[in-house]
């Protein structure tokens, strides 16, 4: 069954209200990718202001049906982060600091100290915070992006990685090793409910188009979770059908009907629906895969496998794999994102000390930067969107 039901009727006053004041200048469908996005198809044609997904109660309306990135255009900033100077945050686990890269000089402009063993870098539901997940400390620290300065830690247990829901109600914390998701007030992040789990290492997620539900992957115990969003409760699991499996990074497809899961053991993606939730199925991609990022036209997805040094380009209308870029010299590319203009895809080294940039039309390396030991999780920011759903920038 498709995830949502799509009805025909005009959208009342309130929700294109909604709408122009979240969407601002960013969310058309309409765009047109450049050749600089690695093709020259045309985009889909824009739905009628009329197609509406009855989305998760709060939940800003769904700009299209059929693509859930419809949002996230080359350089379509909303106007909360359009002044933002450009930097990519790299937090290393092992030197407890986050280093500041400007993007365009390819060069540290600041070392940020913060908690023992940070992550991720997560921009929050409303745009307006990056939070720096340090799992071993127990807290969070947050960085206004507008000046890159460091506020006072916020004191959470366990956050490997951090989500929000698509009503920005509340934030979730991947407490992996306290096994538990925690749905805490996005701002103050005091508790609202706490959510056992039975796997072991949940660490990364993403939402349904209509954000009714999520799937979680557990990374040791190789299982995957569905979590009702409203009800904050979990409502199935399952075991991956590999031994030793061991999912990463999660990412919904443009038009909501399938879930991929990259599996560092089992080197390849996991296709998942989301709805039936039955045991899906292996794609091969390399080894160690681990990240998963969606292209500015949403006809792509970056793939990095970390334990061959390389990037897999999976094609969402063939269903397969397209393209495979190699890093130079080798490397360990991890978890980051894309530039705003789609043209850079930014990714840590996590054995390495460094960071990687890929040009996405061409697949060459741009830049190799040395950070800090053990970078991981890093963000570019600002990236298009109007709302952020957390890890290293889901945005809708």
């Amino acid at each position: 069954m498709p995830p949502t039901a799509i009805t025909r009727a005009l959208v009342s006053g309130a929700a294109l209200t909604v709408l122009a004041g979240l969407a601002g200048c960013g969310t058309e469908a309409r765009d047109q990718p450049d050749r600089a996005l690695g093709t020259i198809k045309p985009a889909r044609p824009a739905v009628p202001a009329e197609s509406v997904v009855r989305g998760l109660p709060g939940m800003p309306p769904v700009l299209h049906p059929r693509d859930v990135y419809a949002a996230d255009r080359p350089n379509k900033l909303s106007p909360v982060v359009r002044d933002f100077p450009s930097r990519v945050y790299v937090p290393n686990t092992e030197s407890d600091t986050v280093s500041v890269i400007d993007p365009k000089t390819y060069e540290i402009v600041e070392t940020i100290h913060v908690g023992r063993q940070p992550q991720h870098v997560v921009p929050s539901w409303d745009l307006k915070t990056l939070w720096v997940n340090n799992n071993r400390g127990h807290t969070l620290t947050p960085i206004d992006p507008r000046t890159g300065k460091a506020g006072k830690a916020v004191d959470v247990h366990d956050p490997y990685n951090l989500y929000f829901t698509p009503n920005g109600r509340y934030a979730v914390v991947m407490a992996s090793l306290d096994r538990e998701l925690v749905f805490r007030d996005p701002h103050t992040m005091k508790i609202a409910k706490t959510v056992p789990v039975s796997c072991y290492g949940v660490n990364h997620a993403d939402f349904s188009l209509d954000g009714r539900y999520f799937i979680v992957s557990c990374e040791f115990s190789g299982e995957l979770l569905k979590v009702d969003t409203e009800k904050m409760e979990v409502v199935a699991q399952q075991k991956l059908p590999h031994e030793g499996a061991m999912p990463q990074d999660v990412k919904i497809s443009p038009d909501g009907k399938r879930f991929y899961i990259a599996d560092m053991m089992a080197d390849g993606m996991w296709v998942l629906d989301g709805d039936t939730f039955t045991e899906p199925t292996l794609l091969p991609t390399g080894k160690g895969t681990h990240g998963l990022y969606v292209s500015r036209d949403s006809r792509e997805m970056y793939v990095s496998n970390r334990g061959e040094g390389t990037v897999s380009v999976f094609d969402f209308e063939k269903g397969e794999v397209t393209k495979k870029w190699r890093l130079p010299d080798g490397g360990s590319p991890d978890m980051g994102g894309v530039s705003a203009d789609g043209k850079v895809l930014w990714l840590s080294g996590r054995y390495d000390d460094e960071v990687y940039a890929i040009d996405t039309r061409t697949g060459k390396q741009l830049a190799r930067v040395k950070v800090g030991s053990g970078p991981h999780g890093l963000a570019v920011y600002p990236q298009p969107g109007r709302y952020s759903l957390g890890h290293t920038g889901i945005f809708r």
